[in-house]
């Protein structure tokens, strides 16, 4: 099995421009992101694939691996999915697993990468899979900016939102509120059929795109996750995560922050 990691970053997010190159801990976010990720052994290599120069140069710049992409895809996995067939033609290869990962989380360990590729190497039937984790507090289950999925009770999902699910509205305030976590492995074909579909109209009102597989009838496997991360979306969130980073042992393997 060769397996690719991929990391979709522009400059240009509406919620906060420039996010991949915010520094912290004296180092650009998409650097903390490619850094851990190359830490995973299941991963065969670890790319940035970008549509900005200032990227592409960054992280060519600390000997990581960068595929200049367009600048129109409005979707991550559109982007994963040029990057692909362009480093495979570059490389004479052909990969059987693409794992998109993110440039906005900079607390990813390993571990969090091989879990969620394990389904797919279980099991030919699955062909894409997510991490979700624990909500463990009233104020991110209703932020808009992270993602809400219920599950079933073979760990498929059954529906992500950007709102608070399943309801609090008939006063149960302790059932289960889970996040997605943006580790997604893609069996290698799936990626490139998925791009070709279609975006569905609950993909487009919640602007998830896992609802684009499940409009479709079809299945994203879930692993749950007790590792903590937190997206960055915000100039806060960007502060938050740099005060949780302080104490990270990783990042101490792959930087010049002593602490």
């Amino acid at each position: 099995m060769k397996i690719v990691g991929i990391i979709p970053a522009r400059m240009a997010s509406s919620r906060f421009p420039g996010k991949p190159m915010a520094k912290i801990l004296g180092m650009p976010m998409i650097g903390h992101c490619l850094k851990r990720s190359e830490m995973s052994d299941i991963l065969d290599d670890v790319y940035v694939a970008t549509c900005d120069l200032e990227i592409f140069e960054y992280i060519e710049s600390i000997g990581g691996k960068a595929v200049m992409t367009a600048d129109t895809h409005e979707r991550a996995s559109d982007r994963a999915a040029e990057a692909l067939l362009k480093i495979e033609k570059a490389n004479e290869i052909k990969y059987d697993i693409v794992v998109m990962l993110q440039g906005d989380e900079p607390m990813i360990v390993p571990e969090m990468i091989q879990a969620a590729v394990e389904p797919l190497l279980q099991s030919s039937a699955v062909k894409i899979s997510n991490l979700y984790a624990t909500i463990n507090s009233v104020e991110v289950f209703e932020d808009p900016n992270e993602v809400k999925v219920v599950v079933d009770k073979n760990d498929n999902a059954i529906y992500f939102s950007r709102e608070p699910i399943p309801s609090r509205k008939k006063g149960v305030l302790d059932g289960p509120k889970y996040k997605q976590v943006c580790i997604i492995p893609f069996e290698r074909d799936f990626l490139l059929e998925y791009n070709r579909m279609e975006q569905t109209p609950l993909e487009i009102i919640e602007s998830v795109d896992m609802l684009r597989i499940i409009e479709n009838g079809m299945k994203v496997k879930m692993v749950f996750t007790e590792h903590e991360t937190y997206a960055v979306d915000t100039l806060g969130d960007l502060l938050h995560v740099e005060e949780l980073m302080k104490n990270d042992d990783l990042v101490k393997e792959y930087s010049n922050y002593s602490g």
